[in-house]
Formats: C-alpha cells, structure tokens, sequence
C-alpha cells in the first residue's frame, strides 16, 4: 500500500463538501485512513507471505514526513501573518515624512524654494541632462547636470519664468558615455500622508502621487 493512494483515493461527502477543511485537519483525516488501512491490510495478510517490516516502516515514515509538512506550512502561515501586522504597524511611523518613490513628477521644497527630484544610474555617465516639463508636455527648460558616478543622485530647479511651485511639472534624464545613452531609473519625492493595509496589501497614500506599494520605496529621508 503506498501512501500517495491514500491521498489519491481520498473523497469529501455529506455536508463537508461546502466546508475547506484547514491543512492540518486534512493531515489528521489522511492519517486516520492511512492506519486503519494499514491496520486492515496486516489483518487479512497471507500469514504464508506476510508484509515486509521494511516496507510497513517506509509506509510509516511517509505518512510521518506528509503531516510534518502539514505542520510546517501552517506555522509559515502563522508567521507570514504577524510578519504583515508587524510590518504595518512599523510603516505608520512614516506618516510625515519624505520617500522616494519611482517617478518623474518635480516636487516642491519649502525649504529650498525650489523643485527637486532624483535619479540613479547604473554606471559612471559622462554627461547627464535635465530636461523640465511642463503640464502640456513641452520642454520648458534643459540643464546640464555634467560627469555623474553611478549610485542616486538628487538635484534642485528653480526658474523665475515658470512656477514650479504650482506643481505639475515632470522631468526626463538622458545619461551617456562616449556614444552610448545609459539606462536611468526617475525618482520623485513625496510625502506619507496615510497607510494602507486594504486586501492584506501594504501601501502608503502619498501627498502627490496617491497610493503606491511600500515595496516600491527608494528611501525614506
């Protein structure tokens, strides 16, 4: 008799069909058929060709192994669970402050008086450029931000004829080296106004761009 049958043969009757047993309850009912099958097979045994003590332990550590990982995969569960609530109730204490997220929107800093944004480059870049646009899509300005190492950079723009504090406006980066254009990832700064934990999904509301997964944050400053 092998263990996999067992599992194989198994059905759900009666009034249990609309009920999803839990793992560790499917384990257990498994388990109950696999002993008194056992146990129904050594009875009406060949005494002439009785089974093999071998082949009775191997059965026995199958059902053993099976259950265990049973065992196992409800305990992940469980961890996987607080893990999330632990992880949530960590993520509040960003409410107020200032991610990193990916995009190209130009935020405002009171501070500074200017808009900023971030990039990052995969490898040194011999010349970067800045290209600011505005809500239409037009180019409205062009910097050039010169030599760049790879790694995040953050950079600021200000100009008296367009207001950038009305927000609105997007950015483009454009990295080379010699003849060739690198690969540049955007980055846009934001404020945590909220967190949300809706479907068991992790998210924080931001000020400007609006609702992004917590995975997807660069760096908190």
């Amino acid at each position: 008799m092998d263990y996999s049958t067992v599992i194989g043969n198994s059905k759900v009757t009666g009034s249990s069909a609309n009920t999803t047993p839990s793992a560790a309850q499917q384990a257990q009912d498994t388990q109950d058929r696999f002993l008194k099958m056992l146990v129904a097979q050594m009875k009406n045994q060949d005494p002439m060709n009785p089974m093999d003590n071998a082949q009775v332990t191997s059965q026995m550590a199958q059902i053993q192994t099976v259950t265990g990982i049973s065992n196992l995969n409800d305990n992940i569960k469980a961890l996987g669970s607080q893990f999330g609530q632990m992880q949530a109730l960590q993520s509040v204490s960003l409410v107020g402050r200032e991610v990193l997220v990916p995009g190209n929107k130009l935020s405002w800093n009171a501070e500074t008086a200017k808009a900023q944004g971030s990039f990052e480059i995969g490898s040194p870049a011999d010349a970067v450029k800045l290209e600011v646009l505005a809500p239409s899509g037009a180019v409205v300005d062009t910097v050039q931000l010169g030599a760049q190492g790879a790694g995040v950079h953050d950079f600021d723009w200000s100009s008296d004829k367009f207001d950038a504090k009305s927000g609105g406006y997007s950015f483009r980066i454009t990295a080379s080296k010699g003849a060739s254009v690198l690969g540049s990832t955007s980055y846009a700064h934001d404020r945590v106004m909220a967190v949300n934990t809706d479907g068991g999904k992790l998210q924080l509301q931001l000020q400007t761009v609006g609702l992004v997964d917590y995975s997807s944050v660069k760096r908190v400053d």
